[in-house]
């Protein structure tokens, strides 16, 4: 395995991974908030699969707005 390629395709695609999940996050938060249907903070999940190499991760946080 080349490790320079590999590290930069990782990096690559947490890029991907960060930017899409801001965009998706704000937007989705902004409208839950603006229908009253989050308040100050809300539980937040993301899975991280990759089949191919048996992993499955979960993250868990919490998002603020005030």
């Amino acid at each position: 395995m080349n490790e320079d390629i590999f590290n930069m395709s990782v990096r690559k695609f947490l890029k991907k991974v960060g930017v899409t999940s801001q965009r998706e996050i704000e937007t989705a938060i902004r409208k839950a908030v603006a229908d009253g249907k989050v308040g100050a903070a809300t539980e937040a999940k993301v899975v991280l699969s990759i089949p191919a190499a048996g992993l499955e991760v979960t993250i868990d946080g919490t998002i603020e707005t005030e």
